[in-house]
């Protein structure tokens, strides 16, 4: 089983398709496509089903495919380490992110690291917390800023940095009866619509926690992936809007109510896995520490 060989079935696996997989690369599909049949007829069982609706995984193939990343990321790992050795550190760091992010100190953070390492190739892949930490679980990212709330725990396999603390906040519409109010308890929204972020957002879950500790069930007038469509939809009165204070950067036709009864806050986490961290990412986490000490949050 050849290190080649794994890499061309990963790229498979997770490009679906042949041609996609051997442009990735790059070779030719005749090429991979020999490769995946050699190292098919060395496990002793086939790795893919090809069918109408393009290229699945067989349970054989579902089984390989972690072990197979984790062997390309050993292997990445040692070359980097030998590079560190002479002084040149070199690799790939592939680096997850939720939005929003409160401020701007981890774009600094990235702009420093590029200009200490210029030869780490970076990537930033952005996506709900959930997903984030599935992805640092199966190496696919080095490092992740996620979001945390109330109810929320980092996984125990994994260590975290607090970046930022903000609190969750009420939105209203101008002519809402609710818009003079300064500050309200959660229990005050139990009759009122509400929009806010899909089921895999931790804010969501946060929320439905909290309103259901409180006796009710929230009211989901509308439900986006965007915060900035929250927003937008809270001054269309669709229905209020409860969403990190950062989520109303820029939204001036909204009266912003603070949460008490309880409070809820969103915390920013850097979490990484020690354990499988390579010298790009243990750099990256060291000047992490530097440039993201927390910060109050804002009111």
């Amino acid at each position: 089983m050849e290190l080649r060989q794994l890499a061309y079935f990963v790229a498979i696996a997770e490009e679906r398709n042949f041609t996609r997989a051997a442009e990735r690369i790059p070779i030719a599909q005749p090429a991979i496509s020999q490769q995946i049949r050699r190292l098919e007829t060395e496990v002793g069982e086939p790795l893919f089903l090809r069918d109408r609706r393009g290229i699945q995984l067989t349970p054989a193939g579902q089984a390989l495919l972690p072990h197979a990343r984790s062997a390309l990321q050993a292997a990445q790992g040692g070359r980097d380490a030998v590079a560190a050795l002479s002084g040149l550190l070199t690799g790939q760091l592939t680096i997850g992110l939720v939005h929003p992010l409160p401020d701007r100190r981890f774009l600094h953070l990235l702009g420093a690291f590029h200009r200490t390492y210029p030869q780490i190739e970076l990537t930033l892949i952005e996506d709900q917390t959930d997903a984030l930490l599935a992805a640092l679980a199966a190496g696919q990212v080095h490092a992740a800023l996620i979001g945390q709330g109330r109810y929320d725990r980092p996984p125990p396999d994994a260590e975290s940095l607090l970046v930022a603390r903000e609190p969750v906040v009420v939105a209203v519409h101008p002519a809402h009866p609710l818009a003079g109010r300064g500050q309200i308890p959660l229990r005050a929204l139990r009759e009122e619509p509400m929009v806010t972020l899909t089921q895999a957002s931790k804010l969501r879950s946060t929320l439905e926690t909290a309103c259901h500790a409180a006796g009710f069930a929230p009211r989901i007038a509308a439900e986006t992936s965007d915060l900035g469509v929250v927003a937008e939809l809270a001054a269309e009165q669709v229905g209020i809007a409860v969403l990190p204070a950062s989520g109303l950067d820029g939204a001036a036709d909204l009266v912003r109510l603070g949460l008490i009864h309880p409070t809820l806050d969103r915390r920013i986490l850097l979490v990484w896995r020690p354990a499988t961290s390579p010298p790009a990412a243990r750099a990256f986490l060291a000047l992490a520490r530097e440039h993201l000490a927390p910060r109050p949050a804002s009111t």
